[in-house]
């Protein structure tokens, strides 16, 4: 099983980080990763994005022409990304800042107001996380549990307070998705 995944935003997102917390969670259950960055010169407030390839086999390249998920945290993102998410594959938007509809039906669709689950949680910067909690329990790729022990050797993790915090939010993005499955069975 290969999964290709695309996490894309604007610099100060914590989007790199994302990705890089996805790359590493795998690493740590012995899957096979790629990591990728990419970002614009301005970095904070321009666009950035990354690659990450997850395999149970090795990776022979770390280029996602045709992901398997999109995780866009902002409207320019959708844009840029929307259109090469492969058919049958799955995109997950931050609905507090994507206003733009994706304008495909062969892709499943997974909203979270990731933004307003953050500032309820007591910690704007940390929309990031529960994205990244939503979308490990949408996709499965890795596991929540392996993702919480794996902010432990991130930025999100360095002090026992922020951990705490971060682990919180990936629970809140998960519980998110989970009740979204509810309604829709």
């Amino acid at each position: 099983m290969t999964v290709k995944s695309i996490f894309a935003g604007f610099g100060g997102q914590g989007v790199l980080l994302m990705g890089y917390t996805l790359a590493l969670t795998a690493m740590n259950e012995g899957k096979e990763v790629t990591y990728l960055p990419s970002y614009g010169a301005e970095v904070r407030g321009g666009t950035a994005n990354c690659t990450v390839v997850v395999s149970d086999q090795p990776i022979a390249s770390p280029v996602a022409s045709s992901p398997d998920i999109i995780v866009v945290m902002n409207n320019p993102s959708l844009l840029r990304f929307a259109n090469i998410v492969r058919p049958g594959g799955m995109v997950l938007i931050n609905e507090d800042l994507v206003r733009d509809q994706i304008g495909r039906d062969d892709v499943k669709i997974i909203k979270a107001p990731v933004n307003s689950i953050a500032h309820d949680l007591g910690e704007d910067r940390s929309a990031n996380v529960v994205m990244l909690g939503a979308m490990a329990q949408a996709t499965g790729v890795v596991g929540l549990d392996a993702l919480k022990e794996a902010l432990a050797a991130t930025g999100l993790g360095k002090k026992a307070k922020v951990l705490e915090l971060n682990r919180r939010a990936l629970d809140a993005g998960a519980d998110h998705v989970r009740r979204l499955a509810a309604k829709e069975s």
